[in-house]
């Protein structure tokens, strides 16, 4: 177990947003909302200090990370979906953990921590765009429950099939303006040993309390420095971006995207891909840049970050997060 308190909100923030893979959205907002409910340090377990009988939930935003911006979620935006959970499952949540363990959604447990034991592990291990890819549904985890918002109310999903769980909490996303919150229930602090990835929050913080510009020291393989020299759309993918840097040592690296960064290429060869977490850091500034701050003449410095293993335990959950999982053909690396 380990403390954290509201000195530590801007590492934990840095970190998650390394994590983020240029997805998961701006931490601010949600450093701001946390330390409004912090008042004082807030106790972090592991996996192993509880009883794997601890009932558990989880929480995190989905939709577009810009209209949370644009429309401040209220303080206590899990407690209608943990009302219906509660009810639903007829269990009251014990232990709380992150969604989403990356970008915003790393630091969202916060709101609801008082009260509540806070738990270092976490559903992705690192931004992912999908539903059906929180690590529960992969697994079919049984009895596991759904809860969104739809702006208005909310919408309960207890499905075995990942599809249904995507498109149903999607839909209430899309009802709720295109941005809500989301909750998972109906699992335990044991289900999370078993299906969950543990240690992000240990991870974060340590990638946040490290020099960004020496890689070594965040665990990264550094893959490229170079310019910004063409930003083009993928062909027949609307969802898909290409970046084109002019690397510093004349190599013609590519990096493509969706809501994330998906893969990297030097000279035409894949170097690196989805689960691997690729990072894009301003020379100049050091920020981490999401997808879109990835822009023409903009010097960037390119890293690799390692997959939460969990993703490479078999191949059945490996197939939910490589590139061809988006559609994306041609960009695997070479065994």
């Amino acid at each position: 177990m380990r403390t954290l308190g509201p000195d530590r909100l801007p590492a934990l923030a840095r970190g998650f947003a390394l994590l983020g893979a240029g997805g998961g959205g701006a931490t601010t907002l949600l450093e701001l909302m946390a330390a409004e409910v912090l008042d004082g340090p807030v106790a972090l377990h592991d996996l192993d200090d509880l009883d794997p009988l601890t009932p558990c939930v989880a929480v995190g935003f989905a939709g577009s990370t810009y209209l949370l911006g644009e429309r401040v979620p209220a303080e206590d935006a899990f407690a209608p979906l943990l009302a219906a959970a509660e009810r639903w499952t007829g269990v009251a949540a014990v232990a709380v953990c992150a969604l989403e363990g990356a970008g915003l959604n790393g630091l969202t447990p916060f709101l609801l921590a008082r009260g509540r034991t806070l738990v270092d592990a976490d559903l992705m291990g690192r931004a992912l765009p999908g539903i059906d890819q929180l690590s529960l549904v992969v697994d079919a985890v049984p009895g596991v429950v759904l809860v969104a918002d739809t702006g208005g109310g909310v919408m309960v999903v207890e499905s075995a099939r990942a599809a249904d769980v995507e498109s149903l909490v999607r839909a209430s996303v899309i009802r709720a303006g295109g941005a809500g919150a989301v909750l998972v229930a109906g699992f335990t602090v044991g289900d999370l040993v078993a299906h969950g990835i543990r240690g992000t929050f240990a991870r974060a913080l340590a990638l946040g309390e490290s020099d960004v510009s020496a890689g070594e020291l965040l665990g990264a393989r550094i893959l490229g420095a170079g310019r910004v020299s063409a930003v083009d759309a993928v062909p027949d993918d609307a969802f898909a971006r290409s970046v084109e840097l002019t690397g510093d040592d004349g190599a013609l690296l590519r990096l493509v995207a969706r809501s994330e960064f998906l893969a990297v290429t030097r000279d035409g060869r894949t170097i690196a891909a989805s689960p691997d977490v690729l990072v894009a850091i301003d020379t100049v500034s050091g920020d981490v840049l999401q997808v879109d701050a990835v822009t023409l003449a903009r010097h960037v410095r390119v890293l690799s970050l390692p997959a939460p293993e969990w993703w490479r335990e078999s191949p059945e959950r490996l197939a939910h997060v490589v590139p061809a999982a988006y559609g994306l053909r041609d960009l695997e690396m070479e065994s």
